[in-house]
């Protein structure tokens, strides 16, 4: 699997009106996949029996093919039932759903009636068409169905490729032979369609040929012969409906419009009995947040076991994602893009008619949320599936409101923020601007924590009015000449000297979530740390490696661990760094991450990466 360049083509101005009128077709179509946010992933096949990669482990030699197929053998699908696999899905808030009907091994989930197709039904132990029931539990729901669909298939006999060092035969050199997979597949294909009508085709393995090999157009037109309105990814060379990140959640926001991330649960595709490297709960609420605010949808992948079976811990995460998607429908589908972060330490969403912003919180705190630049009137403040509350203005653009700790969800919490036209923004300075600013005692006016904040977010903007004082990097001796002192701020700057001292500019936003700042040797990244987090603090698209974490003014060492980094691609994993709560400050926690050598960040939008070979 991997990800597929999105090309743009401009046309010329003389059809502009055409395109328009194209575009909104294609909104029409694209509706219901803007809405969803959520679908769920199940790669299911023989691969399950040895908890091997998927059709990988005999095209890369870790397994021949002749012993990789053995597993049909003992691919049962004893315990399968696909009323409790559809039960599970609409339990966790998921819109749709896409199924593995064939992966690169070639073997067929369903009744294929191709000449020389293997299918469970008459090549395993199951011997059961498996795509069929499910399908129909799908559509009885009211889900909408989504089918998955290798274009190479390795183990048939008239397909070029076999293994990554063994080719059948030269496809240039043998059109005719190549001909006859061609009318294999897009039989196969025309199967599917006509049997099933799915809503949406997921396509994958275009890298192996090109568009006119695969003849992209052709399938296309055969299946919008039974579904006009069908949808495909972007696997099938440029020819797709929307983008299909993997694995690494975007640091900024895909080209196409509706986009999607197909991500696992542990470090796998499919069942392997020995992947325990799961995500917790948190993080992949967290992960579809992250999704919903930049317009997209999160395809999470379940693995189910060859007797048909979901582990355990795949269906906790899927109920757990329940809890929170049951609780919060009204901050999840139909929203779209969200704020600048500029304005809000967090996640955001908009509303349709863009009259309602709201607001996700993956910390606790008590004190105060900030909402900045906010040039349109607040009407109200709600807690989504929650009661009202009560905010107050800092000044004309910038909010300021209180959670009570009670309310607060334990993995995100949603704000409901409502306008009576649609949101208009503008830029806030929202900064410090000078030691006697920050330092100086005033009793009703900001508190430690928003002086603090407002610190964080000069430093973040490159902007340090500690470099003109005598502030040392061990903060000792330390003295602002200002009266009446803010004893709080001058205890918190003290601690956090090395945070201040000659500190530049922080990274780009999309990498971490919150303010930052770096060393001047720019190999020392800061963290500012809102609260209390309600999981591990994450950081995305960090290419370096790290050497160590440490909590600042303590020297607390933390431990962090890297998800969703594949072996064969050059984005990097996302870094989680669990911060615990006893060694949180009251009032602002700066986390110190020490680099192999200056910042490196990955941040191309999301293109084509290799795929695994």
């Amino acid at each position: 699997m991997r990800y597929l360049k999105f090309f743009i083509v401009l046309f010329p101005l003389f059809i502009v009106s055409r395109l328009n009128a194209q575009q909104k077709v294609s909104d029409q179509k694209m509706q219901w996949f803007a809405d969803a946010k959520l679908g769920i992933f199940i790669h299911w096949g023989i691969y399950s029996v040895n908890g091997i990669s998927e059709s990988w482990s005999f095209f890369n030699n870790y397994i021949n093919h002749d012993a990789y197929m053995k597993q049909l053998n003992g691919f049962t699908a004893a315990k399968y039932n696909p009323n409790e696999w559809v039960n599970l899905i609409k339990e966790s808030g998921a819109k749709y759903a896409v199924i593995t009907t064939k992966h690169h091994d070639g073997v067929s989930l369903w009744d294929s009636k191709m000449p020389n197709a293997t299918t469970t039904l008459n090549n395993s132990a199951a011997k059961k068409d498996l795509i069929t029931p499910f399908v129909a539990e799908l559509k009885k729901s009211g889900l909408k169905t989504g089918l998955y669909f290798s274009l190479p298939d390795w183990s048939y006999a008239d397909y070029d490729g076999f293994t990554r060092d063994r080719k059948r035969y030269d496809y240039k050199q043998d059109p005719t032979r190549f001909k006859k997979f061609q009318y294999y597949f897009q039989g196969q294909l025309n199967e599917l369609s006509t049997k099933y009508n799915p809503d949406l085709l997921w396509f994958d393995g275009d890298w192996e040929h090109s568009g006119e090999e695969w003849q992209a157009k052709n399938i296309l037109e055969n299946l919008r012969k039974t579904n006009k309105d069908i949808i495909v990814n972007s696997r099938l060379n440029g020819h797709g409906d929307y983008d299909t990140p993997e694995q690494g959640v975007p640091v900024i926001k895909p080209g196409s419009p509706e986009w999607e991330l197909c991500y696992t649960m542990n470090d796998s595709w499919g069942y392997q009995p020995y992947d325990n490297h799961y995500k917790s709960s948190n993080m992949i609420i967290r992960t579809l947040v992250d999704c919903i605010s930049m317009g997209g949808n999160l395809l999470l992948d379940i693995g189910p076991k060859a007797d048909g079976t979901i582990a355990s811990e795949q269906v906790q995460i899927l109920k757990d994602l329940g809890r929170w998607t049951k609780k919060n429908s009204e901050a999840i589908y139909g929203t779209q893009t969200g704020i600048s972060p500029k304005h809000f330490n967090g996640k955001t969403a908009l509303s349709k008619d863009k009259k309602t912003l709201f607001l996700y919180l993956d910390y606790k705190t008590e004190k105060g949320i900030s909402l900045t630049g906010i040039k349109s009137k607040v009407k109200s403040i709600q807690l989504v599936g929650g009661g009202q509350v009560k905010f107050a203005n800092v000044n004309d653009s910038d909010y300021t409101f209180n959670i009570p700790s009670t309310d607060f969800d334990q993995d995100v919490t949603v704000v409901k923020v409502s306008f009576d036209e649609p949101l208009d923004l503008i830029e806030s300075p929202n900064g410090t601007s000078s030691l006697k600013d920050l330092l100086t005692e005033h009793k009703k006016l900001n508190s430690a924590a928003d002086k603090l904040k407002q610190l964080a977010n000069s430093l973040d903007k490159g902007i340090n009015i500690f470099n003109d004082s005598n502030l040392a990097a061990d903060g000792l001796d330390f003295n602002a000449k200002i009266k009446p002192l803010d004893q709080t701020v001058n205890n918190w700057v003290i601690k956090n000297a090395e945070a201040l001292y000659k500190t530049t500019g922080g990274i780009p936003a999309g990498h971490y979530q919150g303010k930052t700042a770096l060393s001047a040797d720019k190999q020392t990244l800061y963290l500012f740390v809102e609260g209390s987090p309600t999981g591990p603090i994450a950081i995305k698209g960090l290419k370096n490696n790290i050497s160590r974490i440490r909590i600042v003014g303590e020297g607390t060492m933390l431990p962090h661990e890297i998800y969703n980094k594949l072996y064969w691609s050059k984005i990097p994993g996302i870094v989680y760094i669990p911060v615990p709560k006893d060694k949180l400050d009251p009032e602002l926690t700066v986390i110190a991450v020490l680099l192999d050598g200056p910042i490196d960040l990955y941040r191309e939008k999301v293109g084509a990466i290799e795929s695994n070979l």
